[in-house]
């Protein structure tokens, strides 16, 4: 593992690290945030998942989480949202390619020889934050936006027994069923539907997911709420599955990161009374 760059900021450790990643066959950027802490202390780890055309700074600038997670003792993880390098497929649309690869493993060619963000996510990384900082491995947390809402509430789900807590701010709630969602799985996985229900967070819940709840903060001055994000369809697949879902519908607040590091805080609160 490289380091790129580390900062002290609220007495703990802004980190951008490098590493060569098997599952992508790329070199991976990624963020870690570690809080002061007390030598051999292990510490709860909150996952943040980026949007579309994101990577790790786009949090890491504008996300104002440092100060809470100071305070609260949580290590900070922001990794990028696709592979990178001149080697990788790309597509000229900003929601599909680098930037764009929505947390899944890739099938179709010639996306499934680097696109494979669901095990990276799910399996290399953690294993390199546990080797490579204080992370207590039995207590993590899920988070993200927009696409990396659609990726902690699908990766969340997929894996209760890692992840004791699960938000998100303006996730695209059923991929399956809007416009982002069906280029990208389409693109990525092929024509079958049924293969890609378990990319989409209805569809898990509808097939027996469960989490006893949830988070989830939508604004609702978000132009893309109403054909992309669909935050109805979450708060239905939860109702019929007696999960918990807390659903704040934000007067006012768009999409941005304004909205975003308005109700940070709230969130990693919330995570870390669970964690």
């Amino acid at each position: 593992m490289e380091v790129v760059s580390q900062n002290i900021s609220f007495g703990g450790v802004q980190g951008v690290y490098r590493h060569a990643s098997a599952e992508t066959g790329t070199d991976m950027t990624f963020a870690v945030y570690v809080p002061p802490h007390e030598t051999g202390a292990k510490l709860p780890v909150i996952w943040y998942l980026s949007g579309l055309t994101c990577t790790h700074e786009n949090v890491m600038e504008k996300g104002e989480y440092r100060r809470a997670c100071a305070e609260l003792g949580l290590i900070f993880v922001a990794p990028d949202t696709s592979p990178r390098g001149t080697d990788v497929a790309d597509d000229d649309s900003y929601d599909f390619g680098k930037g764009a690869g929505f947390y899944v493993d890739a099938t179709k060619m010639p996306w499934a020889q680097h696109y494979r963000m669901r095990s990276y996510i799910e399996r290399e990384l953690p294993e390199l934050i546990a080797a490579e900082f204080p992370a207590d491995m039995s207590r993590h947390g899920i988070m993200g936006h927009s696409m990396g809402g659609h990726g902690a509430l699908t990766i969340g789900l997929r894996n209760p027994a890692r992840f004791k807590s699960i938000s998100a701010f303006a996730p695209i709630a059923s991929p399956m069923n809007c416009p982002w969602g069906e280029k990208a799985l389409r693109g990525y996985l092929g024509t079958d539907p049924s293969i890609w229900r378990e990319y989409d967070a209805c569809a898990l819940i509808e097939d027996g997911a469960y989490m006893p709840e949830l988070l989830v903060d939508q604004g609702m001055g978000d132009k893309f709420c109403a054909e992309q994000l669909k935050p109805e369809s979450l708060e239905k697949a939860c109702q019929s599955s007696d999960i918990d879902l807390t659903l704040h519908m934000r007067a006012g607040y768009d999409h941005s990161y304004y909205f975003i590091s308005t109700f940070m805080d709230t969130h990693l609160r919330w995570h870390a009374e669970r964690l």
